[in-house]
């Protein structure tokens, strides 16, 4: 769809058209006749691998979806309350950097309007916007809003098969799916600031266009207990094989896939991967194999346009994945929710102390992160959570600014011990003794040369 929305009040069903094409390339044969072809059990096994790739981040964000909606209904905020601590080990390397407002949204019905309020002193947000396959379709930001003129943060957003008119005033963000995941970032700079994005929180507001439009504010919001549940992951590596192609064949018939992958839908349908249908002409054990090669597969794929530069590495070409599934489904086996390197990237890197455990990150002047919002840089351990440590430090950068040289160079101590007064406050962060850990680097809203590897970070040196 690209960023931003249409230009005209009127929104007919334009992804009518595209859902239909999806469905239409489902479970018939190459006469046009209905129902799968006969495939020999080798080829057979080999779609079956295919399909749990092309249909593993549709299955894990269903997952997640109705994990979410235990305790929160659909097309209302869950607000994070409180920065990460090393306590916190249901989600790996957390940020210290924004709070989290999300929420799953059901758009079979109308619009869900979303509006954002106006933030002071320049404060970063993100209201990124993910169709049911994981594609980033909308990311309206304080760096690039989107909204039309005169009427900041009021978006509609509006499902595959709507038509009808939008108030003036409402900017239209389409989307491909009726199934929507929005995960909204708001910048917090430190704990003392918390008070101030919870009353943004607040002011967020989500509800159906029919409210909107005859302004009836949202109904309160019973309290829910919380679930207590496996993590969406671990419950899709833990499916059997035909629960899994159950799951995405019913998900399917809600969340159809895209026109391009027509190809790939009429493949998965000789063997009964069609939306609402089920796995056919495959052993229990066929079918438990070809999903044990594709979870082999998945974790290992190497993206060729990555970057790599000096010891870091990451992805500028994530967030929407076209036709590229084995791709899709590596960055949803990461970490679900991947933005747009316009948005954010995230330079990481693996490392180990010895006894000594002293490094330094030397940036020359001028060469710190180049971004448009802020950058900040986080230790983890070996299992990627945030390290205890006597000093709660646990990332630097934005909350405490980095002091430069005389010179305007910035040296940073990655150390375990305290590094004494020769170093200033917000320059030192603490990694273990011994043993692994990494750095993630965060950069928000990053400058073009971030991006295409024209800045490059700095390696991370030990101190003899």
């Amino acid at each position: 769809m690209g960023e931003g929305g249409l230009s005209r009040r009127s929104v007919l069903g334009l992804a009518a058209t595209v859902a239909a094409a999806g469905l239409s390339a489902c479970g018939r044969s190459d006469d046009g006749s209905s129902g799968p072809d006969t495939v020999a059990p080798s080829a057979a096994e080999s779609i079956a691998k295919d399909a749990y790739i092309f249909g593993f981040p549709l299955v894990l964000m269903d997952v997640t979806r109705v994990a979410a909606e235990a305790t929160t209904p659909a097309n209302r905020f869950q607000h994070a309350a409180a920065l990460p601590t090393p306590a916190r080990r249901d989600v790996v390397r957390l940020n210290l950097d924004t709070l989290y407002s999300v929420a799953w949204l059901d758009l079979r019905a109308e619009p869900i309007v979303l509006r954002v309020p106006a933030m002071d002193g320049g404060r970063y947000w993100l209201m990124q916007l993910l169709d049911a396959w994981t594609n980033t379709v909308h990311n309206p930001s304080s760096v690039r809003p989107q909204a039309k003129p005169g009427s900041p943060g009021t978006y509609a957003i509006v499902g595959p098969k709507w038509s009808g008119t939008l108030p003036d005033d409402v900017t239209p963000l389409l989307v491909p799916t009726p199934t929507v995941w929005l995960i909204g970032r708001i910048q917090v700079n430190g704990p003392s600031d918390l008070p101030a994005v919870h009353a943004i929180q607040q002011q967020l507001q989500l509800m159906p266009l029919s409210d909107w439009t005859a302004r009836r504010p949202a109904a309160p919001l019973p309290p829910v207990p919380q679930a207590d549940s496996a993590p969406p992951a671990k419950q899709v590596a833990e499916m059997d094989a035909r629960t899994f192609f159950d799951r995405m064949c019913a998900v399917l018939a809600t969340n159809p896939a895209a026109p391009d992958d027509a190809p790939a839908m009429k493949r998965f349908a000789t063997i009964g991967i069609t939306p609402g249908g089920k796995v056919i002409g495959l052993t229990d054990q066929e079918l438990s194999s070809a999903v044990d090669t594709a979870r082999q597969q998945i974790p290992v794929y190497l993206d060729p346009k990555a970057v790599h530069e000096n010891g870091w590495t990451f992805d500028p070409a994530i967030g929407t994945y076209g036709t590229n599934y084995l791709q899709r489904a590596a960055i949803a086996w990461k970490g679900l929710g991947a933005n747009l390197a316009e948005d954010a990237i995230y330079p990481t890197l693996f490392a180990t102390a010895d006894s000594a455990g002293r490094f330094r990150l030397h940036f020359p002047a001028g060469q710190t992160p180049p971004v448009d919002a802020f950058w900040s840089l986080t230790a983890y351990d070996a299992d990627s959570y945030l390290m205890s440590n006597p000093a709660g430090i646990y990332a630097i950068g934005h909350q405490i600014p980095v002091v430069p040289n005389p010179d305007g160079s910035v040296d940073l101590a990655v150390q375990h011990a305290d590094p004494g007064p020769s170093v200033p406050v917000g320059n030192w962060l603490p990694i273990p003794e011994s043993g692994p850990f990494s750095l993630t680097m965060r950069l928000y809203a990053p400058k073009a040369e971030a991006i295409q590897g024209r800045w490059q970070p700095p390696p991370l040196l030990p101190v003899p």
